[in-house]
């Protein structure tokens, strides 16, 4: 099932340290994951045509890190979604994270008018580069979040989980694509004046389009939608986003980022995803004000590139899909970083239901900024019901 479920970075979940009954617990999950699941989401529907509907997503993991070994549930989540006619819709989505606490993923009032032009208003998905509006589970690769990311994902001061709270509009013309929106952004530290934040979005579909709830997006359709070449600029800006209460500076940044998917004749998928960032903050990680506490983002530029290919035969109830991707993030006050992944999808469902094991080698991390230097293992595992 296809829900408003992009997001931000995988939040990190309890760090419980692997035992023999968590191992044996880990691999009965997985087996069951493996497994085709009906289709239990469940939707509901009125005399007068109004419409419920109820659903469920999970991940969780077993990494190795420096031989140091764990298993999370890091992303726990319940959607729910309704309409009282074709126009008036809404959607009012929790997730439960790594502190066992519950928080309201997404709560959007939806005034849908055309395919041209929509208006949401709420707690939502501010409109941003590609990988941080697929989210986690719409993501073509499982350790995704090595980039520095908008304000949004920066852990709750300028929103939460790549949401904030504000209006956007959104629609298309064609095959071109928008969504411009105003949040509220970062609301204390520097922002004395309740400055708001403006997000926008612009994509080009040169081939089919893409599909998705309102303007979210998803880094692979695993060939679903036939060929895709999509382009895309996305923009953010807030006047004193950065910096202290007693030391303000601003903060922009603009995405291009590509997605490319090319079915074979003889029924393999080629996936190329890659994005360049150039981030502008006057107060960094590296370069903090003299004094008080301050929300500070990374400067300077990152890029990454992903490749993948489904390959068409089923193995068992799904397919195979080895990936590649390479980051590399240069701050303009500190060391550069970087990081290589090398990826297998077990696709059983789409996004819906797939099994992942990934090696990841380097020191690149979600602050922009250089991270320990580490090789990490990981067996994961996510579903959608």
């Amino acid at each position: 099932m296809k829900t408003l479920t992009g997001g931000a970075r995988l939040q990190a979940g309890p760090q419980l340290k692997k035992t023999t009954w968590q191992s044996a617990c880990a691999a009965g999950v997985l087996a069951v994951c493996a497994a085709p699941l009906p289709a239990l989401a469940k939707q509901y529907e009125s005399e007068s045509g109004q419409t419920f509907s109820i659903g469920a997503g999970f991940r969780s993991q077993f990494e190795s890190v420096e031989g140091d070994s764990e298993f999370t549930l890091p992303d726990i989540r319940v959607y729910t979604s309704g309409q009282l006619n074709d126009t008036v819709k809404f959607t009012f989505n929790l997730q439960q994270r790594n502190n066992d606490t519950v928080d309201v993923l997404d709560a959007i009032a939806q005034f849908e008018f055309s395919p041209q032009f929509n208006i949401w208003a709420g707690r939502m998905l501010t409109p941003a580069d590609r990988i941080e509006m697929s989210g986690p589970f719409y993501g073509l690769s499982w350790n995704q979040y090595r980039q520095p990311l908008y304000p949004s994902d920066q852990g709750g001061q300028a929103g939460l989980i790549g949401r904030d709270e504000g209006i956007t509009f959104w629609g298309a013309a064609g095959k071109f694509q928008y969504a411009a929106g105003t949040f509220y952004g970062l609301n204390e530290y520097s922002n004395r004046d309740e400055n708001p934040l403006y997000a926008t979005r612009f994509a080009y579909n040169f081939l089919n389009m893409e599909s998705n709830p309102g303007y979210y997006t998803s880094s692979t359709y695993y060939g679903g939608l036939g060929n895709i070449f999509t382009l895309a600029l996305s923009m953010q800006s807030q006047e004193d986003g950065v910096g202290s209460e007693a030391s303000a500076g601003d903060f922009s940044g603009w995405t291009i980022d590509m997605l490319s998917e090319t079915v074979l004749d003889a029924g393999g998928v080629v996936t190329l995803e890659a994005e360049y960032k150039s981030l502008d903050a006057d107060y960094t990680l590296a370069s903090q004000p003299m004094a008080g506490d301050c929300f500070c983002l990374f400067d300077g530029e990152s890029a990454f590139a992903t490749a993948a290919y489904l390959f068409p035969g089923n193995v068992g109830p799904g397919k195979f899909q080895p990936y590649l991707r390479l980051v590399e993030n240069r701050p303009s006050d500190a060391d550069s970083s970087s990081a290589t992944e090398l990826g297998l999808n077990y696709v059983v469902n789409g996004h819906n239901t797939r099994v992942n094991l990934s090696y990841v080698s380097g020191d690149a991390n979600a602050s922009g900024y250089t991270g320990a230097d580490v090789d990490a293992l990981s067996l994961g595992m996510q579903v959608q019901l």
